[in-house]
C-alpha cells in the first residue's frame, strides 16, 4: 500500500471546482489533517481524512483518492496527481466531450450519439467508446480536457483510449462539471450524463457507491484492466446526494476483487463520516465481471 503525497492545496478552486495537488514524497502515518481540509467544517474534514487513512492502511498496491464535498467545502487528496491507466473510467470523459460537441453545435445529441453513450456508460461497452473516440478525434478530446481544467490527463495513444493517463484530482473536476452549473456543459447535458451514470447495470454498481446511506442518489463509472505482469488497475468514480464526490484509483493489486475491496473500504469510510446520522447500505457488486481489454481499449497482450 502506498499512502503518499497527501497534501491538498488550501482553497485552490476554479469555477467552483477543487484543484487538488500532491507532492511526490511519503508522509508519516499520522497524516489525517493533511489528507482533508475545510475552513468551514474542519472537524468533519479531519474525520473523513482519518477514515480514508484507516481504509488504506495495510492494503497492497498503489492508491490515489480524491473527495470533494461542495456543500461543506471539504477537499481531500491522497496522491491525487498520480497518473494511472484509465481503463473504462475514461468513458465518462468521452461522454463529457460528446455533450460539449453537441453544445458547441447548438444541437441535441443525435440518435446515434444517444445509443452509443447509453451503451458506453450503462454497460461499459467498449465498441461504443471506440466509435465515439474516433468520431470526436484527439483535437476535440483535448479541447474538452482544456475547458474542463483537467490539466494532468494525457490521452491514450492512437485508438487506445483505455491507456489514457488520468488522475484522481482531474476525475473530481469532471464529476464537478456533471453535478454543478458551469460554462462547459449545459444543464440539460449534465442531467443526461448523471441519468446514465445512475442506470449502470447491477453488476457494475460496485466501488464508490458501497456504504452510501439509503435514499442517497448515486452516479458511478468504474474501470478495470489487467496488465500483463503488472497486476490490475481498478478504479471507481462516483457522485452522491447533495454534491459530494469520491474518486479512488488503484493499481498493482493482485486481483480485481482485491482492488474493489480497497475502493469500497475508502467509500464506506467517506459515506459514513459525511452522513453520520444515516444508515448505510451494502455494495451491489457482483462477481464474474469481464476484464475490459477488447475493442481498442489497450494493445493486445499488454
Amino acid at each position: 500500500m502506498t499512502l503518499a503525497a497527501g497534501a491538498v492545496t488550501p482553497a485552490a478552486f476554479a469555477d467552483g471546482l477543487p484543484i487538488l495537488s500532491s507532492d511526490a514524497g511519503p508522509r508519516p502515518a499520522a497524516a489525517g489533517p493533511s489528507i482533508c481540509r475545510s475552513s468551514a467544517n474542519p472537524r468533519i474534514a479531519r474525520r473523513v481524512g482519518v477514515a480514508i487513512q484507516a481504509a488504506l492502511r495495510g492494503r497492497r498496491g498503489t492508491e490515489s483518492v480524491a473527495v470533494y464535498d461542495r456543500r461543506r467545502g471539504i477537499t481531500c487528496g491522497v496522491a491525487s496527481a498520480r497518473r494511472y491507466d484509465s481503463a473504462s473510467v475514461i468513458k465518462a470523459t468521452i461522454l463529457g466531450a460528446t455533450l460539449r460537441r453537441a453544445g458547441e453545435k447548438h444541437r441535441a445529441l443525435t440518435r446515434t450519439e444517444k445509443a452509443l453513450t447509453h451503451k458506453m456508460i450503462t454497460r461499459s461497452d467498449n465498441g461504443a467508446a471506440s466509435s465515439l473516440w474516433r468520431s470526436l478525434g484527439r483535437t476535440r478530446m483535448q479541447r474538452f480536457l482544456n475547458l474542463a481544467g483537467m490539466r494532468r490527463t494525457r490521452l491514450g495513444p492512437g485508438g487506445y483510449w483505455g491507456l489514457t493517463q488520468i488522475t484522481a484530482s482531474d476525475q473530481v473536476r469532471l464529476l464537478g462539471l456533471f453535478t454543478g452549473p458551469n460554462r462547459v456543459l449545459s444543464d440539460k447535458g449534465r442531467a443526461y450524463a448523471l441519468a446514465l451514470m445512475n442506470r449502470v447495470i447491477p453488476s457494475q454498481r460496485w466501488g464508490t457507491p458501497a456504504g452510501r446511506p439509503g435514499g442517497v442518489r448515486w452516479h458511478v463509472k468504474n474501470g478495470w484492466l489487467p496488465r500483463k505482469g503488472r497486476y490490475w488497475r481498478v478504479h471507481s468514480i462516483g457522485a452522491f446526494g447533495r454534491g459530494y464526490m469520491i474518486v479512488v484509483l488503484t493499481q498493482d493489486t493482485p486481483t480485481m476483487k482485491y482492488g474493489i475491496g480497497t475502493i469500497e473500504r475508502v467509500a464506506r469510510g467517506v459515506h459514513r463520516e459525511l452522513n453520520p446520522d444515516r444508515r448505510s447500505i451494502t455494495s451491489e457488486s457482483a462477481p464474474g465481471l469481464v476484464p475490459e481489454v477488447s475493442d481498442g481499449s489497450v494493445p493486445p497482450n499488454l
